[in-house]
């Protein structure tokens, strides 16, 4: 009988150090590197685009939020779309083709009633309808809603879809699966409303990819940026279930790896068991809905003790900034704008060492620096709730 492989074994510091040197965390890249810096967060979640160019700018040397802006709304290097879980985030035009051909290959649910609910012919006909609408314009959500009703016929504005105390048209439940269709994309704000277009007109040669490829590519990545992980991890990242993103998993077996970290088991891309011998940064201020905070497993190693309490929101992720001591989360943060300056004020769980002190300093003076402000840094208590 021949011996089974033994399983590498890592320990959760040195996971800590992988995964802040390939987030740019440890050492910020170079700004001409700002679109393979989100390709290895797998994304920037942009619901709250502010705290994107923040996410983005953190991780890129003598980067600021114009430089993020001008990838994203002039080059076109960066996309504005709705990416993992269905939240908007930024993602590198290079990778859109794997995106939307991985995105576009999970499986579907509704949560809405069956009365909001649309058929899968009229999923087809408004997906058709955006695309229409949106090939040569950058339109508000206004007029593309008319365009589409105008196109896939009277049913799709039906107000059905309950939303924020008023009725959405029916058509509006397929607007995630248009993007991961590769049919729509955010476009530059037309003063305070949001436009949409078609991310062809931008990449003329877009085209998704092919659905199974993407999937393996995205597991890939997702490993390189947050493992070691499991099936049920990813899951829960991509909003899936987990007995499909176990099925994926275990058809890559070939080319995944298992690992132990601290005794747990995970999983990695094969041959991709080492550790970096550097340590984590001293102090890292990561802003709402940061990708590390946000994809990084097991919750209970990231947010120890009392930070569980502090720093989560009913166990979701990213609700508050935080401070990272070592690479774990120890504290929350805010930051608002009073003309040039950006006051920031640090509330950590523990009383900060001297050295703690100068890393969250120098953290705060490059968050002023990504906003094109000047930081005033304040230790002491965050009054500003949960972000929802």
């Amino acid at each position: 009988m021949n011996p089974q492989p033994s399983i590498p074994q890592l320990t959760w510091p040195g996971v800590l150090a992988r995964r802040c040197m390939r987030h740019a965390l440890d050492k910020p890249a170079n700004t001409d590197q700002l679109s393979e810096i989100v390709a290895s967060m797998c994304g920037a979640h942009a619901q709250i685009l502010s705290a994107a160019e923040l996410s983005i700018g953190l991780r890129c040397s003598n980067c600021t939020r114009t430089d993020v802006r001008q990838a994203l709304w002039a080059e076109h290097s960066l996309i504005k779309t709705f990416g993992p879980r269905g939240t908007v985030h930024l993602l590198p035009a290079q990778d859109l083709p794997m995106w939307t051909g991985a995105l576009s290959a999970i499986p579907q649910s509704s949560s809405h009633a069956l009365h909001v609910r649309m058929t899968p012919d009229q999923t087809e006909a408004v997906v058709a309808a955006i695309a229409e609408a949106l090939a040569d314009a950058e339109l508000t959500i206004d007029e593309l809603s008319a365009a589409v009703i105008a196109t896939a016929g009277p049913w799709a504005g039906d107000l059905v879809m309950p939303a924020f105390q008023t009725m959405w048209p029916r058509w509006r439940q397929a607007i995630d699966t248009a993007a991961h269709r590769g049919v729509l994309c955010f476009g530059p704000n037309r003063g305070r409303n949001v436009t949409y277009t078609n991310p062809q007109r931008w990449l003329p040669a877009f085209q998704p990819a092919d659905q199974r490829t993407s999937l393996i590519t995205l597991v890939k990545q997702y490993l390189h940026a947050y493992g070691p992980a499991t099936a049920r991890d990813f899951a829960q990242w991509l909003a899936v279930p987990a007995s499909w993103a176990t099925e994926l998993f275990s058809s890559l077996a070939g080319e995944l790896q298992l690992v132990a970290v601290d005794g747990a088991q995970a999983w990695v891309v094969a041959g991709d068991t080492s550790t970096p011998s550097v340590a984590v940064p001293e102090a890292l201020l990561l802003p709402y809905f940061d990708a590390f905070i946000v994809g990084c497993q097991p919750r209970e190693w990231l947010f120890p003790g009392r930070a569980s309490a502090r720093a989560l929101a009913n166990g979701q992720a990213g609700n508050y900034p935080v401070l990272l001591i070592d690479g774990i989360v120890a504290g929350v943060w805010h930051q608002r704008r009073a003309g040039r300056k950006v006051l920031i004020t640090v509330e950590p769980l523990e009383t900060l060492t001297s050295a703690q002190h100068t890393a969250v300093t120098q953290q705060a003076t490059r968050v002023g620096e990504v906003l094109e402000g000047v930081a005033e840094l304040t230790i002491g208590p965050v009054t500003t709730g949960a972000h929802a």
